[in-house]
């Protein structure tokens, strides 16, 4: 579904040129329901704008569908956001309309295709939970429920890919993880690819994959042991795994060019962490670092 190669976003501000993006390389198989966590100023908000078709790469390959994105036109751009991509964001108030009910804020994009507006939008409805509050207008829905018809109208377009720009930001623990559930059963039940960008590692509980971004570059992958459905499975079955059992495993991420970024706390451990070069050596079938000759082990 995604293809990103050796990606790079730069801005202009003023004078100075800020590069968000240092060559990143992301792949996301169709169906599948990811996040993307990193800290502020890691690129992933930059990232998620560009597979929106908010933002154009300043350089590198980004091929979301099938489509190769550096290459369309606006017309094309406006397509692509109408008929490929929902956007789910934090604040309620860019995806929804307050004079309006639940039911009209999800008519409203419907109505571009111009049929069916009326039972489509309670069937989307339906699908996030809220079938009983279609009359209702935003001041008398909670924000978890507001972030829910947010997710109905960025279904409206029957979108192949489903990004979410901190979606339980502004609602407390428990419905975070309402909307979670909620974003793991549409994957399911709509066969939606979901990629979730958020700060939040917690999140990996709840996904199969999370990609950690930093410096503009993909510096980790956190995958699941097990996968969601197994772990559901055996908890019905009265199975649990043993507290020493991690449910996930990380790996660094190596680039094409054979680079990868080591976490700083492990540079510090050897020394190195304030330098730009280390020893690598090979022992034993692995590959150590070390810090400088003469510096403290």
């Amino acid at each position: 579904m995604i293809q990103c190669d050796n990606l790079v976003k730069i801005y202009k501000v003023a004078d100075l040129e800020v590069v968000a993006l240092q060559g990143l390389d992301l792949k996301v198989e169709t169906g599948e329901l990811m996040a993307i966590i990193g800290n502020s100023g890691s690129g992933k908000s930059t990232l998620l704008n560009m597979l929106g078709g908010l933002d154009r790469p300043s350089a590198g390959n980004l091929w979301v569908d099938g489509q190769d994105l550096l290459k369309f036109s606006e017309k094309d751009l406006v397509r692509y956001k109408r008929e490929t991509v929902g956007f789910v964001w934090q604040n309620n108030a860019r995806n929804l309309i307050p004079y309006l009910t639940a039911l009209e804020n999800v008519e409203l994009p419907i109505l571009l295709k111009g049929r069916r507006k009326r039972e489509r939008a309670l069937e989307l409805l339906e699908a996030v939970g809220l079938s009983h509050r279609i009359k209702n207008r935003l001041n008398q829905l909670s924000g978890g429920e507001q972030q829910r018809v947010a997710i109905a109208i960025a279904l409206a377009n029957r979108p192949k890919l489903l990004l979410a720009d901190e979606p339980t930001g502004s609602v407390d623990t428990r419905m975070a993880n309402q909307i979670l559930d909620l974003f793991r059963e549409l994957n399911r039940s709509m066969g939606l690819t979901v990629v979730i960008v958020t700060h939040d590692p917690q999140l990996a509980k709840k996904v199969d994959r999370v990609v950690a971004i930093r410096d503009g570059k993909t510096s980790s992958e956190i995958i699941r042991r097990k996968s969601y459905a197994e772990e559901m499975a055996e908890l019905e079955e009265g199975r649990e795994s043993s507290a020493e059992e991690e449910s996930h495993v990380e790996y660094a991420v190596v680039d094409k060019a054979g680079r990868l970024q080591i976490p700083s706390g492990y540079l510090e451990s050897i020394g190195a962490a304030h330098t730009n070069k280390v020893r690598v050596t090979l022992e034993d079938g692995r590959i150590v670092l070390l810090p400088p000759e003469g510096s403290r082990e």
